[in-house]
């Protein structure tokens, strides 16, 4: 399938690991100069170095928790080509503070929503305008499918993610008219860093291997999930790749879920 977006710019934030630097792949082979940012100066260049073979990509260091970093991240994306900005992929996030809601303190839950609500709020703050002024953009947030299915161990995350969704829909019908889409990617139980901490953090909690680990996580936490499996970054990426494109142009205010059946309900 033609995707239409040769030539664009897009910003992928954690764009080091994960569903962010596949993201980044599959705009590449598309086509798409990238500016790829992420916290950690060394393995961000590592993934820019890899990117790299596969077409155009400029790489900054920003912290994203704060206005100055997204400062730094715009200034650097603004003039990184010919052109600015009109694809922002954000897959910056984290699992946050987990564990009994009232053990968890103020601050684990300011940390997770500034990680994974407020690093949204502000990177799209930063681009939309350029988007509007080009009569073209593109927005893909990443939420999960604890936004609608929350655990009751990790509710400082499920919160954020619902509210990512919410935000999904407001910017949708705020500048749809802009021609600007904003969607949302729904992944559940993808196999990253993240989730392999996760794993060696409960394998080491209960003795067993790391796959043993997995395959007991999916019984009793995932029953949904009917491939009995992880999912992999690469399945997350060509639905993200799809919804940067000129073919989903008439597709904007959606949540994607991308959980192999994860979320039991009808429901977004």
């Amino acid at each position: 399938m033609e995707l239409g977006i040769s030539g664009r710019v897009a910003v992928v934030t954690g764009g080091d690991s994960g569903m962010g630097f596949e993201s980044a792949k599959f705009l590449l082979r598309e086509d798409v100069k990238i500016v790829l940012t992420d916290v950690d100066e060394a393995a961000l260049q590592a993934a820019a170095k890899e990117l790299g073979t596969l077409g155009d990509v400029r790489a900054v260091a920003a912290d994203l928790s704060g206005m100055p970093g997204v400062e730094t991240l715009k200034a650097f994306a603004d003039t990184a080509f010919a052109q600015k900005p009109t694809i922002l992929v954000n897959a910056a996030g984290i699992t946050g503070a987990t564990g009994d809601f009232l053990e968890l303190s103020d601050d684990d839950w300011l940390e997770t929503i500034q990680a994974d609500l407020m690093v949204a709020v502000r990177v799209t703050r930063a681009f939309i305008p350029a988007m509007r002024a080009a009569g073209w953009g593109r927005i893909v947030l990443f939420t999960s499918e604890d936004a609608v299915q929350p655990y009751v161990e990790e509710l400082p995350y499920c919160a954020a993610k619902a509210g990512l969704m919410n935000l999904t829909k407001g910017l949708s019908k705020a500048y749809g008219a802009d021609g600007v889409m904003v969607n949302s990617i729904a992944p559940a139980f993808i196999a990253t860093p993240m989730t392999d901490a996760m794993m060696e953090k409960r394998a080491k909690e209960k003795g067993v291997s790391f796959d043993a680990a997995i395959e007991s996580f999916l019984e009793e936490k995932r029953p949904g999930m009917v491939r009995k499996r992880r999912g992999r970054a690469d399945e997350v990426a060509a639905a993200v790749a799809f919804l940067c494109s000129e073919q989903a142009s008439f597709i904007t205010g959606e949540n994607l879920r991308v959980d192999g059946g994860a979320v039991l309900t009808m429901g977004s």
